[in-house]
């Protein structure tokens, strides 16, 4: 089974062939929303809604931990998330896709991990120096190629709290710090993902330029839709390949 973590403007994707929906609960309770599960050239796949498939669930509200947890009872072998995001860097236009291959957390509030306590003897401390999947980016980038998608092959995400968007400081100080792309999902989604076992990549949509370019006109919520929306067909052609390579 092959899981897809779908973000903004993702909800209504008809991917799969004789689609089921399951409704899952676990110990963490229930994720974000029902788990379509279906095929996509003979591969098992189930798709989850970050945000629910209506987008109720603001970024701070994710039950990662519930998401993350559900595909792996489901026994996902893999996961590939998608994700809006702004662009801190002039070369990463709207309408690019990148292949992430680092993080920065910059959330406050969130959970972000599954061990509440550590049994005695027992430390958990999760390596995650490298936290993608090279295997599942390598896929990805190489499905992209034979679908003729241009793609920055590796980019370097910060997630804010949201669901406010950025200070045009925090914008410029974001960029000093290292950081290619904005966004409100990466984290803690992936370093639950490496806490599970589960490899993990990300295929991160470009859809504005943050607010620290100001001959753009700043990020809202109706020039993330609309960029978004742009990109989907070929967003999902390149599942789709990565999928049939997998």
């Amino acid at each position: 089974m092959i899981g897809i973590i779908g973000g903004t403007g993702f909800e209504k994707s008809n991917i799969f062939k004789n689609p089921q929906v399951k409704n899952i609960e676990t110990k963490y309770g229930k994720p974000s929303s029902p788990i379509t599960i279906g095929t996509i050239n003979d591969k098992n796949v189930a798709l989850l809604s970050r945000h629910g498939h209506e987008h109720t669930i603001t970024p701070s509200h994710v039950n990662n931990r519930a998401n993350i947890e559900a595909l792996k009872l489901l026994g996902c072998k893999n996961i590939i998330a998608t994700t809006a995001c702004g662009s801190l860097r002039e070369e990463m236009h709207p309408g690019n896709f990148v292949v992430l291959d680092q993080f920065i957390d910059f959330t406050k509030h969130r959970i972000n991990t599954f061990y509440d306590e550590f049994k005695p003897g027992e430390m958990q401390h999760c390596q995650m120096s490298d936290p993608f999947s090279e295997s599942l980016r390598n896929t990805i980038i190489k499905a992209a190629e034979l679908c003729n998608v241009n793609i920055h092959k590796s980019g370097t995400m910060i997630t804010i709290e949201g669901p406010r968007f950025s200070t045009r400081a925090e914008s410029f100080m974001f960029q000093k710090w290292g950081a290619d792309l904005i966004n409100m999902s990466t984290a803690p989604e992936t370093a639950l993902a490496n806490e599970a076992n589960i490899p993990y990549a990300a295929i991160a949509i470009v859809t504005d330029y943050d607010c620290w370019k100001i001959d753009e006109e700043p990020v809202s919520i109706e020039i993330v839709l609309d960029n978004f929306s742009k990109s989907v067909t070929k967003l999902t052609e390149i599942l789709i390949k990565t999928i049939s390579i997998l």
